[in-house]
């Protein structure tokens, strides 16, 4: 999957997925597999849900974990599309295995 890839410095993040681009806080980055790789799960998803529902359920999903958590660090990094990326990260040949609405698998109440 082609990404065109932005350098973004002010991003409050390393990076970021907003199809079909990929933000990134430094040139460097633009070279991190992983990162790209954890990205392109976010693009598999977002496509999955049409994009609006994508960015619908993580909010809200992010919301539910804050009040949960009380953290939000924590409640980031227990969004399910979060989890499901982060887990799979580093398996770059995930994409080409992976199921349809996977990200469904990392939900938890």
């Amino acid at each position: 999957m082609r990404a065109w890839i932005i350098v973004f410095s002010k991003l409050p993040a390393q990076g970021m997925a907003i199809f079909p681009f990929i933000l990134v806080k430094r040139s460097a980055l633009k070279n991190d597999v992983f990162l790209i790789n954890h990205e392109k799960i976010h693009f598999k998803q977002q496509l999955e849900l049409l994009l609006i529902f994508f960015y619908i359920l993580y909010f809200l999903n992010y919301f539910i974990n804050l009040f949960k958590y009380k953290n939000h660090h924590q409640a980031y990094l227990n969004i399910c599309f979060e989890r499901e990326a982060y887990r799979h990260e580093k398996d770059l040949k995930y994409l080409a295995n992976r199921k349809l609405f996977s990200w469904i698998n990392f939900y938890s109440v």
